[in-house]
């Protein structure tokens, strides 16, 4: 019973992980294609304020997470180092995603 419930404990861990780092994916993209060129272009700096707010968390949470990740899917830590690393990267959260998390 306790093994079951780990189980689903760590399938959670792992959706969880799944949905920030794309959700942090999604915010580095708009930021840098969206509210940037808005920024210094068109010197609209509204957006870039409200997406760096919601991104920073994002970040954050992301790293956190890639913390979880390493305990629950014992990473080591060249692994863990380039999962975080992957966040100072365009697309490379979703790389991560795709190819180092398994759907539950």
């Amino acid at each position: 019973m306790e093994k079951q419930a780990s189980g689903q404990q760590h399938a959670r861990s792992i959706k969880r992980f799944r949905i920030i780092a794309w959700l942090e994916g999604i915010s580095f993209l708009a930021i840098l294609f969206i509210s940037m060129p808005l920024k210094y272009i068109w010197e609209q700096p509204w957006l870039n304020q409200q997406l760096g707010m919601a991104h920073g968390l994002l970040f954050v949470l992301y790293v956190v997470l890639v913390i979880e990740m390493k305990m629950v899917l014992q990473w080591s830590l060249k692994k863990t180092a380039i999962a975080m690393g992957a966040s100072i990267v365009p697309f490379g959260t979703f790389f991560i995603n795709e190819k180092w998390i398994h759907r539950p």
